[in-house]
C-alpha cells in the first residue's frame, strides 16, 4: 500500500482508482492478519461502496480533500455506525454503534474509505495490545494501546489508521512498528463518540507511513466540535503546505536527564545521531533538562487511575470478571483513592506543564526532541526491561518518555529514526509549542528526508 500523498496523486491523475486501492487493502488484510491480528473487524461491503463513491467524485471533478479515496482504519474505541465498539474487551457488547464519532464523520465527509477497526489493548489501557504481533518480529509486541493501528500501517495494509493517546498510545506503537504517529495538541481533534480512558489526558490522532500523510490526515481530523467541549475553536492550518521548509534557523532543544535514563545503548546512539543530523540540516541544537519530568510517571498514573475508574465505574460493578485482572486492579484502585491524591497529581501536572513552557521560552525553542522510547519492542512475554544491572517494567519504561506531553497537552510527533542491532525500529519524538503542530511536522519532514528510513520495510508487509 502506497502512502497518502502518493495515493492522492495516483487517484487524481487517473493512474488508479479507489476501488483498486481498497481491494488491495482488503486483500492485504486477508493475507497478513492471520499473523498480525491487527484488525477486529473488516467491512468489505462498506469499504467498496465508499471507494466507488470516491471514484465517482473524482470523475466528476469534486475534490473532497487529501484522504479522498484512501483506505484507512480506525481503532476499536471509536464509534462507526454499523460496527460494534468493543474496546478490546468482552465486557463490551457486540451491538453495532448507532452513529459515527465526529472524527469518523469527518473521514467519511472527506471521502476516506474505512476498511475496518483495529485491535486495541483492552479499554485502551496498556502498551502490549494482545494478540497483535509486530510486523518486524512476530515474537515482539507492537506497542499500545493502538497496537493494531501501528501494525496495520507498518505492514502496508492501510496508509493511515486512527489511534488514541493517553500516555503515549499513538507514539509508542509508531516507534515500535516504525511508522509516523502524531499526538496533536490537547483539544485539536474531537473525542466525541470515542470511549475514554482518562478524559483530561486523552488525545486522538493518526498513525501513517509518512510525515506528509500525518499532516494531510490532521487537516481532515482537526477542528472545533460542539459535541466535545474540550475541542479547540482555533482555525485548522494547511499543515501540508510548510513541510518542505527545512529546519535552517530553527532552535531545537535536545532533552537530557529525566526522564530519559536508563536507555538501551542503541537507542542512545540513534538519538545522538538524530540530533547531529538535524544540526547538520541547519538547526541550532540546544541541550535542555527539565528536572520536573522526574515526577511525570507519578502524575500520569495519579490522573489515569481515578479518571479511568470513574469512567468505567459501572463496568467494574456489573462485569468485573470480564475485565483483565491487571486493568481491573487499576480501575478499582482509582475508585478507592482519596480525592486529595488526584488533586496532588493535577498539581504535579500543572508544574510539569509550566516547566516545559519555561524550557521553551528560556531557550527560545521552536521544538524539543527526545527518543520516543528508551527501548525497542519487547518480547511478548516480557514484563521488564533489563537496563544494565537494573530492571524496569515495560509499561513504565515506555510511558516515562511519552507521558510528559500528555500531561502538558503539547503536540508530539514520532518519526522513524533508525534500527537497533536486532533490526527493530527506533523512534525520534519531536514536540512543539501549543497548537504548533506545523513546526513539529516541519522538523519531522526534514528529518524523514535526511534520515532515509522510509526505504526499509518489515518482513511482514503487503506486496506492491
Amino acid at each position: 500500500m502506497t502512502d497518502i500523498g502518493e495515493a492522492g496523486r495516483s487517484l487524481r491523475s487517473g493512474r488508479t482508482t479507489s476501488r483498486e486501492f481498497t481491494e488491495a487493502s482488503l486483500a492485504a488484510a486477508a493475507a497478513l492478519d492471520g499473523d498480525l491480528a491487527a484488525f477486529v473487524v473488516l467491512d468489505p461491503d462498506g469499504a467498496l461502496e465508499a471507494a466507488d463513491a470516491a471514484d465517482e467524485a473524482i470523475a466528476a471533478g469534486r475534490d473532497l480533500g487529501p484522504l479522498m479515496g484512501v483506505p484507512v482504519a480506525i481503532k476499536d474505541i471509536v464509534d462507526a455506525a454499523g460496527m460494534p465498539t468493543r474496546c478490546g474487551s468482552p465486557a463490551y457488547p457486540a451491538t453495532p454503534a448507532a452513529a459515527d464519532a465526529t472524527l469518523v464523520r469527518r473521514l467519511r465527509r472527506g471521502g476516506a474509505v474505512i476498511v475496518g477497526k483495529t485491535t486495541t489493548h483492552e479499554l485502551a489501557c496498556g502498551v502490549y495490545s494482545p494478540p497483535v504481533s509486530n510486523p518486524w518480529d512476530l515474537s515482539r509486541i507492537p506497542g499500545g494501546s493502538s497496537g493494531g493501528s501501528g501494525a496495520a500501517v507498518a505492514a502496508g495494509i492501510v496508509p493511515m489508521a486512527i489511534g488514541s493517546d493517553t500516555g503515549g498510545s499513538i507514539r509508542i506503537p509508531a516507534s515500535l512498528c516504525g511508522t509516523v504517529g502524531l499526538k496533536a495538541t490537547y483539544g485539536r481533534v474531537s473525542r466525541a463518540g470515542v470511549a475514554a480512558l482518562a478524559w483530561s489526558l486523552d488525545h486522538l490522532g493518526p498513525l501513517t507511513s509518512t510525515v506528509e500523510g500525518c499532516a494531510a490526515s490532521l487537516e481532515v481530523l482537526a477542528g472545533p466540535d460542539p459535541l466535545d467541549p474540550s475541542a479547540s475553536s482555533r482555525p485548522v492550518p494547511q499543515y501540508s503546505s510548510g513541510l518542505d521548509r527545512g529546519v535552517d534557523g530553527l532552535r531545537i532543544g535536545v532533552l537530557g536527564g529525566a526522564p530519559l535514563e536508563p536507555m538501551q545503548p542503541d537507542v542512545a546512539e540513534t538519538f545522538a545521531a538524530s540530533a547531529d543530523l538535524l544540526g547538520g540540516q541547519g538547526a541550532a541544537m540546544v541541550g535542555v533538562e527539565v528536572a520536573e519530568l522526574e515526577h511525570g510517571l507519578a502524575a500520569e498514573f495519579g490522573i489515569v487511575a481515578p479518571e479511568a475508574g470513574a469512567y468505567h465505574r459501572e463496568l467494574v460493578r456489573s462485569r468485573p470478571d470480564q475485565i483483565d485482572p491487571g486493568i481491573r486492579t487499576l480501575l478499582v484502585a482509582g475508585l478507592m483513592l482519596e480525592p486529595e491524591h488526584y488533586f496532588k497529581a493535577l498539581e504535579a501536572r500543572r508544574a510539569i506543564a509550566e516547566a516545559l513552557r519555561r524550557a521553551f521560552v528560556r531557550n527560545r525553542l521552536d521544538a524539543l526532541i527526545t527518543p520516543t522510547l528508551p527501548a525497542t519492542a519487547a518480547p511478548k512475554d516480557a514484563d521488564d526491561f533489563r537496563f544494565g544491572d537494573s530492571a524496569e517494567p515495560v509499561t513504565l519504561a515506555y510511558v516515562r518518555t511519552t507521558g510528559p506531553f500528555n500531561l502538558s497537552g503539547l503536540p508530539a510527533l514520532s518519526v522513524p529514526a533508525g534500527f537497533d542491532r536486532d533490526g527493530l525500529p527506533i523512534g525520534l519524538q519531536i514536540a512543539a509549542g501549543p497548537f504548533d503542530e506545523e513546526t513539529a511536522l516541519r522538523v519531522g519532514a526534514c528529518f524523514e528526508a535526511a534520515a532515509g528510513t522510509r526505504a526499509r520495510r518489515p518482513p511482514i508487509h503487503a506486496s506492491g
